[in-house]
């Protein structure tokens, strides 16, 4: 797909400034295809995990457990609407190829869609810092923990990360980065530049981003060791650490999942920010896919937990 020879003029929306519609678009069976069976696929994985977790929920009298899986179901929840937010918009322009400028003269849908990209993509991030730092505590520093309204406090937290991604996904409207038509045409994103407010938005996103998986690295690595040295130590018959390590272990994958989903794309934004290198639209469109791949991959982490409960396994390990 080449971009129109319509050059934007002076009176071209914001977000059609660097690539203004409409395009000589070729259709391609591949993208249509792709783009439908990836949405459905993610849609019905989340919901599926979303049944699991409130199984689980259900059945389990643990509030550091309770805790846990309040913030698997807000990632479950995130992802599915993710998929569906953007999905439905990508799969839409394929099928139908509507023209974006006669659908949306003044970017607002342009600007809905970037907004729900930043938000839906750094919510997986925060949310897996959170968990982390949840089970660090839990963990490491037990009588630290408050004993009253456990599962008001995770509520509490779960509804920050979704307020500080919203913050941060409304920041372009207020001047700080801009978000654009992206090609091949069928989704908006914020622009990677080097110049002006777009590098200040740019090295935010992308920062927050590769923290929150450092910080999640950090404290699962201190946690993990925590729960060796106890689970090994003189008092391991005292308390059984099977939910514990069951926990653990889910979180862990959700945080390999994710590092290697994100870290292309955190990385490829934060250093062709910071240099006058041309952002290449197929590199960007190739770590965006790569990076959506975490809304699928993360339900069955906990569908396959409850396929094949961890604790039973340890059990048979003993």
């Amino acid at each position: 797909m080449n971009a129109s020879s319509l050059l934007p003029s002076n009176d071209t929306p914001l977000c059609y400034t660097i690539n203004n519609p409409p395009f000589q678009y070729v259709p391609t069976i591949a993208s249509a295809y792709f783009s439908s069976i990836f949405s459905v696929l993610g849609i019905t994985s989340n919901l599926i995990a979303f049944v699991v977790l409130i199984k689980s929920f259900q059945r389990t009298h643990s509030s550091s457990r309770s805790s846990f899986l309040i913030f698997l179901g807000g990632l479950v929840v995130t992802d599915f609407m993710g998929l569906l937010v953007t999905g439905s918009i990508v799969v839409s322009f394929h099928v139908t190829h509507f023209n974006w400028r006669h659908l949306d003269p003044r970017c607002h849908f342009c600007n809905f869609m970037g907004m729900s990209m930043v938000f839906y993509g750094l919510c997986p991030l925060l949310l897996g810092a959170a968990m982390a730092l949840e089970r660090f505590i839990g963990i490491t520093r037990p009588f630290a923990r408050t004993t009253t309204l456990p599962k008001k406090r995770t509520v509490f937290m779960l509804l920050l990360v979704w307020f500080i991604a919203g913050c941060i996904a409304l920041l372009p409207l207020t001047g700080v980065g801009s978000y654009h038509m992206q090609m091949p045409g069928s989704w908006c994103f914020f622009n990677i530049s080097s110049e002006g407010s777009d590098l200040t938005f740019s090295v935010l996103f992308s920062m927050a981003g590769l923290t929150c998986i450092v910080v999640s690295f950090v404290l699962n690595t201190v946690t993990v060791v925590t729960l060796i040295k106890v689970c090994c130590g003189q008092d391991k018959m005292q308390r059984p650490r099977d939910q514990e390590v069951e926990m653990m272990v889910q979180l862990i994958l959700i945080m390999a999942i994710a590092s290697i989903c994100w870290c292309p794309i955190l990385i490829y934004i934060l250093l062709y920010s910071t240099t006058d290198e041309a952002v290449k639209g197929e590199s960007l469109l190739l770590y965006i896919r790569l990076a959506t791949c975490n809304q699928i991959f993360d339900p069955w982490i906990y569908i396959m937990c409850h396929l094949l409960p961890i604790r039973s396994l340890l059990h048979k390990l003993r």
